[in-house]
């Protein structure tokens, strides 16, 4: 049975096409796989807390000498840790705001990439010290531009700093195999926007067979 962690970043709710196309991948999965295990993380909706220099004190001590209230501090942490720790796939969607995460996402992923949880630090390693604990996962970025031309090659491939910032951090999760599906010219809103959104959510349910092994 496969697990499915399903992020929506998006702080709109029914106009959102992000939510919209990872909640089509979702179903798309639920259609191959009606057994699969679905945990739904809504950081729109309900952003995690900015990072504090309490909390930064907290992951910090060490184990031993952690208070309750450090404790406390890091509940939410720990539970979104776990979420990863069970997720075999872990699908994102997000729009892409001034270029880059969402805050609410950024948010996210400040609270789960953490020292002795989610990645290991040793100077032996060199000028890397940094090594994922959890490894094999798998990442699916659904996402939405107002503009267009983000990808390899396009006009703006270099102002695509959402889909690049996922990567780097996803990696410090586990994930070593990734996919992307987006939306652009939303703020357009013309034929070729109507093109991108229709090409999306076609390439979905391919994706979906091709991650789910049908064939």
């Amino acid at each position: 049975m496969t697990t499915l962690l399903h992020i929506n970043a998006s702080a709109r709710n029914g106009r959102s096409l992000s939510r919209k196309l990872s909640g089509a991948f979702i179903d798309a999965w639920i259609q191959i796989e009606p057994a699969a295990k679905i945990i739904t993380r809504d950081v729109g909706a309900n952003p995690p807390p900015i990072i504090t220099e309490d909390w930064i004190a907290a992951v910090f001590t060490p184990q031993e000498n952690v208070t309750p209230e450090q404790r406390e501090i890091m509940r939410l942490s720990d539970e979104l840790i776990d979420e990863i720790d069970r997720a075999d796939l872990i699908v994102i969607g997000t729009p892409m705001y001034n270029y880059g995460m969402p805050a609410a996402l950024k948010s996210w992923f400040d609270k789960v990439i953490r020292i002795g949880k989610t990645f290991t630090f040793d100077l032996a390693r060199g000028d890397f010290p940094l090594e994922p604990v959890m490894r094999g996962k798998k990442l699916v970025i659904l996402s939405s531009h107002g503009e267009f031309g983000f990808g390899p090659g396009g006009v703006r491939e270099k102002m695509n700093h959402l889909e690049t910032h996922i990567l780097t951090c996803a990696h410090y999760l586990g994930v070593e195999e990734s996919h992307a599906i987006s939306i652009s010219y939303q703020e357009f809103g013309d034929a070729r926007h109507e093109a991108s959104v229709a090409s999306a959510f076609a390439e979905v349910p391919v994706l979906v067979r091709q991650l789910g092994g049908v064939r």
